[in-house]
């Protein structure tokens, strides 16, 4: 099973700190070799013990175990996005619907997980690519959303969505909302779009304060490649970001290709995990 195990922690509290140290011990217990991210080191204030670089953490690891919330999560698949990797995720954020297993239940569900009883699902990751006067300036990678947002203004801007090269629309709005499956529980619910089950091979696109109240957000195929063309008159106005990171500014005439990237997330989740019961926990459905 899992010999050798990352722990992934990017932000400070007495909480993280001690489920951090808990899932130390667990794993020591069960002679499991411990590689530490930098920050994880800090925490446990563990000199002795092995300690790598965030970006050659994949390479020294059979799992990773990210502790925190979602934007833990989120950043340890940024970092584990080009690399088949198995990825669990402990819960001491708010929502938690990437990290699953609940911070008073940790030893129990690690327990069952090392013994090999646990639930391991794929997730699509979302490619992105910006075009300025046909030259590729910048790529990235998101595993929840990439989003083209208005920038420092009060103005809206201007979109022309097409995809597969075939025109979807044109809009003034606040921006727009590409999301995967994962991510339709995020930013995309918050802006009205659909919920997508996981293990669905689509993409959803939702705009955001659209001017023209009939634009709706549209569920396409997994494999559609999206081109998104900035029309906003003024520079400086509107920015990409990859799962809440800003990874440029953008101007106008610029062309945002997004697709479905070719590698996947491999998602480890406890015993009996559902998503549905999921929802309802985290959105009280009841």
């Amino acid at each position: 099973m899992f010999k050798r195990i990352a722990l992934i922690a990017n932000k400070n509290g007495q909480k993280i700190t001690e489920t951090l140290r808990s899932v130390y011990h667990t794993l020591l217990n069960r002679n499991i070799d411990i590689v530490l991210n930098s920050f994880s080191a800090n925490l446990m204030q563990h000199p002795e013990h092995r300690t790598v670089p965030d970006e050659q953490l994949p390479l020294q690891c059979d799992m990773a175990i990210a502790i925190g919330g979602d934007g833990t999560m989120l950043w340890a698949a940024q970092l584990l996005a080009d690399y088949d990797v198995p990825l669990l995720g402990i819960n001491r954020g708010r929502l938690g619907f990437l990290a699953d297993i609940p911070a008073d239940s940790v030893d129990e569900h690690l327990q069952q997980i090392l013994d090999g009883h646990y639930i391991e699902d794929e997730r699509i990751q979302l490619h992105c690519q910006v075009e300025r006067d046909n030259k590729i300036i910048k790529e990235g990678h998101a595993f929840n959303d990439i989003i083209v947002q208005k920038w420092n203004i009060a103005k809206l801007i201007e979109l022309t969505t097409y995809v597969d090269q075939t025109l979807l629309h044109s809009q003034r709005s606040d921006g727009m909302i590409i999301s995967s499956p994962t991510g339709s529980t995020a930013y995309a619910l918050s802006g009205g779009g659909p919920i997508l089950h996981p293990a669905l091979d689509a993409l959803v696109l939702v705009p955001i304060c659209p001017h023209t109240l009939s634009n709706r957000p549209i569920v396409i195929d997994g494999n559609s490649r999206i081109e998104i063309v900035v029309g906003t008159p003024e520079i400086d106005h509107a920015s990409l970001t990859c799962d809440g990171e800003i990874s440029c500014n953008l101007l106008t005439g610029d062309r945002i290709i997004i697709y479905k990237k070719n590698k996947k997330i491999r998602l480890i989740h406890p015993p009996g995990y559902d998503h549905f019961s999921t929802l309802r926990a985290k959105l009280q459905w009841g």
